[in-house]
């Protein structure tokens, strides 16, 4: 539009780089909100690189998935219960009703229909040009063509973006670059995880069908044959997504860079790779066999690891944020912008979606680790969602614990934030290996098995993928005292304490141990990592606190005994007294064991007698071996992440991301004895639980059994009460100590007495729940404490 490009400014308060959709959603946005100095540049023209080569207009036909097996059925009502307690319009239809939708389908496989009325496709350029305009309007300025050749950091936070036309300082900059964000992450010395890969899209001339139908067809997505198919004009256009064997990466780019100018080009499109699914598209729609192929379109699109976008601020930069990796830019562009912008204006997310935290990755995302999973996930694209899904391409990462070698044979593995951890363990007779299902399936008996055994003898788990931080100087109590809603704990004790929000939600949930004075470790969910130590980072900067932060996660191993012998068992391998009165609940010391040095706590997820035991990784196989030694006696065996799942939920201890996230309080989520609304410091969020707190609460976490056959809940079901949806579970399993389902859930006030009568929809059906007191098992502390009360002497 402009004939000779200028800068107009050469401060701003956020340079977003790159103007595909993304780009320009997050300029508009913020512009919109009032943010004022919004500066968006590009380097060619608005919508290159992967937001161009997606086809024109904006039409709602909705939008149906197709199940051709018993088991898509399953999915289907699986999904649906997860659906049921948001507001997306989502229907389960009948094959009637799928034909009746969209006459020229081949009925023989299909068996029901996943049908979102108000779904469609919209034209990206027009789409990004609207957008462009209404940032214009409310006074973001679009730069183009501007190329950003460097980024320099400043010691106040703020950055330099140099450019062939000049330098801006900016308070912030946003990389949503597409397929370039490799090369600006690069500039500031990150391997952002990305990678292009090659999709093709097919478009046929017209059909007299087609062109003889009153409205447009809807969307289809046929699963098992892995495509979506819609009208395109007269004809239709369909796009496959082809095995991870047959699929195309375009890996030179990632070695050495996108090549100079290639903004609107295409790449060679190859038929061949993709005969498979024309021929079921075929079999689907048999018009398509008198079709003419008029155009195959073969394009990049980045690809993340795992298909999400990487949305938010970059942990170990200063204001340094991304909305890059999206596999679907146009889809997500909107929301995303939206969610942004609230972020960056607000200093917090306006709701939680930790899956697209840029953080979930870190040094253990090689470049082969990103070719690998983004082969699988796009040729994954269409497999059914299993409950507790897990994929193997690219396993294991560095990031493996001591014991790894040892373990990978005698159990289910799990892949947590790069870690390999045990799920549950093999014995002889045991039905092995992954084998996923949306019913009970071959791990339901032997977590049944470790669970007995930490419950009546002892057990040792690997807990080395926990996130392990310390922090000292002269304000580290000050700071921690700011930083979490709990008191800090004293030295030789630990505490559990939550990060929250400045509106008052639950950032994040860590334990806190002052080991010396002044000299803490945090330890946080292996999921939470970077995620949390960013927060920490931030708040030191923003504060001018004197203390030093440091990662320790992958130089510490952590492993934990627990059940009634676990004392038993330690003890014969340290001269130091183990006993109740000398060590003490959430008491924190070191000491040697088997004359290996460890921090040990006396906490346990399981609620039973236990110790976390935190050592040098390079100690963590001759700890467990003298750990296995010392309980033969005691019949000591392992136990795995899903028997600790239950546990856990038994005693009724919370876990984040599931019971409590950015969308939770703390009083809602039933965490009020972890928070000190009258401690002295002014902690972040204080204010915001007080007006939470005297508001009154609309709905709280409940605690509910259920009544249920051969499928336990596992968390976001959909809570239903007199015919309507009334709320949602946040977690959930089989109780082996109850013989029964057990599950957390968020209900409205008014039902959330116990006793209260619900019902809990799984696989499409609605099983009777009832609200019981929490816990079903008392923790063992508890019980210690209780039966020390009724054995003193009746005076």
């Amino acid at each position: 539009l402009t004939s000779s490009p200028s800068l107009g400014k050469d401060r701003a308060d956020t340079v977003i780089i790159g103007g595909g959709c993304v780009g320009v959603s997050l300029a508009y946005h913020l512009a919109k909100a009032g943010l004022k100095d919004v500066v968006l540049l590009e380097k060619s023209e608005l919508t290159a690189g992967s937001t161009w080569h997606a086809p024109v207009g904006f039409h709602q036909p909705g939008s149906i998935r197709i199940a051709s097996t018993p088991t898509r059925v399953d999915e289907f009502k699986y999904q649906m219960t997860r659906a049921g307690w948001h507001p997306t319009e989502q229907y389960l239809i009948t094959p009637e009703k799928v034909q009746e939708l969209f006459p020229l389908l081949n009925m023989d496989k299909v068996l029901a229909g996943l049908y979102n009325p108000g779904d469609g496709h919209i034209d990206p350029y027009s789409l990004t040009m609207a957008l462009a305009a209404g940032a214009r309007k409310y006074g973001a300025q679009l730069n183009y063509p501007v190329q950003v050749t460097n980024l320099n950091p400043r010691s106040d936070g703020t950055w330099e973006v140099e450019t062939p036309l000049g330098i801006i300082q900016a308070k912030r900059i946003v990389n949503t670059a597409g397929f370039w964000a490799r090369e600006i992450g690069k500039m500031i010395g990150l391997q952002h995880p990305l990678i292009p890969v090659h999709h093709q899209y097919v478009v046929t001339s017209t059909i007299p069908e087609v062109k003889a139908l009153k409205t447009e067809l809807p969307v289809i997505r046929d699963l098992e044959g892995s495509y979506y198919l819609r009208q395109e004009r007269d004809g239709l256009l369909f796009g496959p997504y082809e095995s991870e064997e047959k699929m195309k990466l375009q890996e030179s780019w990632v070695t050495n860079g996108v090549p100079p100018g290639f903004g609107k080009e295409l790449f060679e499109s190859d038929l061949d790779r993709i005969m498979e699914h024309i021929e079921a598209a075929m079999e689907m729609v048999p018009v398509l066999r008198k079709a003419d192929i008029v155009n195959t379109i073969a394009g990049p699109i980045t690809y993340s690891p795992d298909i999400l976008p990487m949305v938010g601020p970059h942990q170990g930069v200063r204001n340094y944020w991304v909305a890059i990796g999206f596999g679907y830019g146009i889809i997500h562009a909107g929301g995303m912008g939206k969610y942004l912008s609230d972020w960056i204006i607000e200093g917090e997310p306006p709701f939680d979606l930790i899956e697209v935290d840029p953080n979930r990755y870190g040094k253990w995302t090689t470049t082969e680790y990103t070719a690998a999973k983004a082969r699988e996930s796009y040729g994954f694209n269409n497999i059914v969602g299993y409950p507790k899904e897990e994929r193997f391409a690219g396993r294991p990462t560095q990031r493996t614990s001591g014991l790894y070698d040892l373990l990978k044979s005698k159990c289910s593995m799990g892949f947590h934030a790069g870690w390999e951890q045990p799920h549950w363990f093999y014995k002889p007779g045991d039905e092995i290996g992954y084998k996923p299902s949306f019913q009970r399936t071959n791990w339901f008996d032997p977590v049944g098995r470790e669970y007995k055994q930490v419950m009546e003898k002892v057990g040792v788990i690997d807990l080395s993928p926990f996130g392990k931080f310390k922090v000292k100087g002269a304000d580290s109590v000050k700071l921690l005292d700011h930083l979490f809603a709990n008191v800090v704990p004293k030295v030789g004790s630990t505490n559990i304490s939550h990060m929250l929000t400045p509106r008052g939600k639950v950032y994040a949930e860590l334990t806190v141990s002052q080991l010396y004075p002044g000299e803490f470790m945090l330890v946080t969910g292996s999921g939470s990592e970077l995620h949390d130590l960013r927060w920490i980072e931030e708040k030191i900067t923003r504060g001018g606190y004197k203390v030093e932060l440091e990662n320790m996660t992958d130089e510490m191993g952590v492993l934990s005994v627990a059940g009634p012998y676990a004392r038993q068992v330690l003890q014969k391998l340290t001269n130091e007294d183990l006993n109740d009165a000398s060590f003490k609940f959430l008491q924190c010391r070191h000491l040697k064991l088997s004359n290996i040095a460890v921090t040990a706590i006396r906490i346990s997820y399981t609620g039973e007698l236990g110790w976390e035991l935190y050592h040098r990784k390079e100690d963590s196989l001759p700890l467990y071996s003298a750990i296995m030694e010392a309980g033969q006696k005691e019949g000591i065996d392992d136990f795995g992440t899903y028997a600790l799942n239950t546990l856990r939920l038994e005693k009724g201890f919370r876990a984040w991301g599931a019971e409590m996230n950015c969308d939770t309080n703390p009083l809602e989520a039933g965490l009020e004895y972890f928070v000190k609304l009258n401690k002295a410091a002014d902690f972040t969020g204080k204010q915001a639980l007080k007006q939470i707190k005297e508001k009154g609460l609309k709905r709280r976490l409940v605690y509910l059994t259920l009544e249920t056959d051969n499928v336990d809940p596992e968390g976001n079901e959909s809570v239903w009460h007199n015919g309507k949806v009334i709320g949602n579970t946040t977690s959930g399993c089989f109780s082996y100590g109850a013989q029964q389902s057990l599950a957390f859930a968020y209900v409205p006030m008014e039902l959330s007495k116990v006793g209260q009568k619900l019902e809990v929809e799984l696989l499409g059906k609605n099983y009777p729940a009832t609200i019981i007191q929490e816990p079903l098992v008392l923790t063992e502390p508890t019980r210690m404490r209780l039966q020390r009360k009724g054995e003193s002497p009746k005076i």
